[in-house]
């Protein structure tokens, strides 16, 4: 891994040098090219799967700690705390370093704290381990659009950022079928050790995709004060939306303490710099409409096995092959929304994805009692190719209306509101059906409460659509990406 040094020893870097979120010569790429699209695309998806990976992996892990399901559920907390909470604080601070030392940092340090999971003789190292792995994979999801970015000509964008956009909901919802599947080939330990291969790979790829750059700078007081209080608030409401799932409704009670947190934070001066990428209407359209959707689909995914095996009967293995239609279809026509991206436009491509999943959604609407497996995975399989449309150009428009000295920032602001979506979704359905007594009426009142989070997604960038392009055109070369 490369060494952080310290704000003054750093000294003036070359004229050549290319940092996160700033290329000199403008929209000219990086060397890497498609290769380094790849490395990013790997990369997502290993910090994403890493979220749900160890969740069927649990029973053995209380196993071999003799921890039961109170202490166990801390094992995936530990991981997704951090990485949603440091998300923004950590593009932040690699808006000013080069992209191999920020890229090795945390593909190494990643695969370390990877090793440490894998190699631990008790629950607490792993805890512990678990959330180094979780910094480390705030690093990854906020470094991963940026190289995208730089990697590829402007006009082939779309399909490139398509690579990785989908590739990180895909680890995410992937996550259980192949830690079960890892789980039971080779013990719990597997599901980390894999990543310590897939680290020397990524390694490998950087070094020689991409230049040596500036190297990385300790962070300041001010940066530390605002990873405290922008951390803390979101940790405070992502906890609260996590908690509500396993342990009810009284733990919203939490995302109170987000308030004074996000008060402070606006007094600092540092402050300015996010709120600056915030102004970009695409940017904050599409960051919104990611949150929205990203809660839709997590929503469904979590109250589908439910439905199966309280309604249909259906055994794991059932479950599992309608669930894998949603990341399957987002597999398959996933490049295709690249291309179309690249060829009439990310934000009607995007607007065309959201729309998708919110038929998708409706076309669930019923749950019938006479629905099986078949039935819902060719409407979850709507609900992917919806997904597969919108993710990539989606961010293609993000990464494209933001500032050039803020591409870091806004991949951790996209990095967030997945994360954010990902805990609101399954929140939201548990409260719904519990609201309702578990019964079918109250999953349905759940799946209405999804397709209505999907329609924001859409209302969010259409809101944010064709008057963009004035704000766009502040940045040569990436009006059309943004804004049409």
């Amino acid at each position: 891994m490369p060494e952080p040094v310290p704000e003054r020893a750093s000294g003036r870097r070359p004229a050549t040098t290319t940092v996160v979120g700033h290329q000199q010569g403008g929209d000219r790429a990086d060397p890497g090219g498609w290769p380094l699209v790849a490395a990013a695309g790997l990369a997502v998806f290993m910090a994403m799967l890493d979220t749900y990976v160890v969740t069927v992996a649990l029973p053995s892990i209380g196993g071999s700690f003799g921890v039961g399901p109170a202490g166990l559920q801390w094992v995936v907390l530990a991981y997704f705390l951090p990485m949603a909470a440091l998300a923004l604080p950590t593009g932040r601070w690699l808006d000013g370093a080069g992209h191999r030392a920020a890229f090795l940092l945390a593909v190494g340090g990643f695969a370390a704290a990877s090793l440490a999971c894998a190699l631990t003789g008790s629950l607490g190292v792993l805890l512990i381990a678990r959330a180094a792995q979780g910094v480390f994979a705030a690093m990854l999801t906020a470094l991963t659009p940026v190289l995208v970015t730089v990697a590829v000509r402007p006009e082939v964008r779309g399909r490139a950022m398509s690579v990785v956009a989908t590739l990180g909901p895909l680890g995410a919802l992937s996550g259980p079928a192949l830690g079960g599947w890892l789980t039971e080939a080779a013990g719990w330990r597997a599901l980390f050790l894999i990543n310590v291969p897939i680290g020397a790979v990524l390694a490998v790829l950087a070094v020689r995709a991409l230049p040596a750059g500036a190297r990385l700078r300790w962070p300041g007081r001010s940066w530390v004060a605002e990873a405290v209080l922008l951390g803390g608030a979101v940790l405070a409401v992502v906890g609260a939306l996590t908690l509500t799932v396993q342990a009810g409704a009284g733990w919203l009670a939490l995302t109170v303490i987000a308030v004074p947190l996000l008060g402070l934070w606006r007094r600092l001066p540092t402050s300015a710099a996010l709120l600056a990428v915030a102004r970009a209407r695409p940017v904050r359209g599409g960051v919104l409409a990611l949150a929205l959707a990203s809660t839709g689909t997590s929503a469904v995914v979590y109250l589908v096995p439910f439905f199966l095996t309280r309604q249909a009967g259906t055994s794991p293995g059932g479950i599992g092959l309608a669930l894998a239609a949603l990341p399957l279809a987002m597999v398959v026509l996933g490049p295709l929304g690249g291309l179309l991206a690249d060829r009439v436009g990310a934000h009607r491509v995007a607007l065309a994805g959201a729309v998708v999943v919110v038929a998708g959604l409706v076309l669930l609407l019923p749950l019938s009692t006479a629905w099986g497996a078949a039935d819902l995975a060719w409407r979850l399989a709507v609900v992917g190719a919806g997904m597969a449309v919108f993710v990539g150009p989606n961010q293609t428009r993000i990464m494209s209306a933001a500032p050039p000295s803020s591409l870091a920032t806004a991949g951790g602001a996209s990095g967030l509101a997945r994360s954010l979506g990902f805990g609101l979704g399954p929140a939201l359905v548990t409260a719904a059906w519990a609201g309702a007594g578990y019964t079918p009426a109250g999953m349905r009142l759940a799946v209405v409460l999804t397709a209505a989070a999907a329609l924001g997604a859409v209302v969010a960038l259409a809101l944010t659509g064709p008057r963009s392009s004035r704000r766009a055109t502040a940045f040569p070369g990436r009006a059309k990406d943004a804004a049409s």
